[in-house]
């Protein structure tokens, strides 16, 4: 399946992109998705535990399994003051 990934911050800077097509195993979690991300660019590994996800503007778990033509963002945690 596949999946479009957006990155913000740190990661995008990383990765040389903002966004991202991905193929991904049918049944893929974002658990998945972000150790692909470790194995295809491992430039990224150090931030990807830190690394928010959202699917559908709202925040998903590792075990959250991704559909076929998800758009998935991908982001740093935000602290405010």
């Amino acid at each position: 399946m596949t999946i479009t990934l957006r990155l913000f911050a740190r990661a995008s800077e990383l990765v040389g992109q903002s966004e991202l097509e991905l193929e991904l195993a049918v049944q893929s979690t974002v658990g998945n998705l972000r150790a692909q991300l470790g194995r295809q660019f491992p430039q990224l590994a150090p931030t990807l535990p830190h690394l928010l996800f959202a699917v559908d503007n709202d925040y998903v778990p590792d075990a959250f399994v991704l559909n076929d033509g998800a758009s998935v963002v991908a982001f740093p945690p935000v602290s405010g003051g």
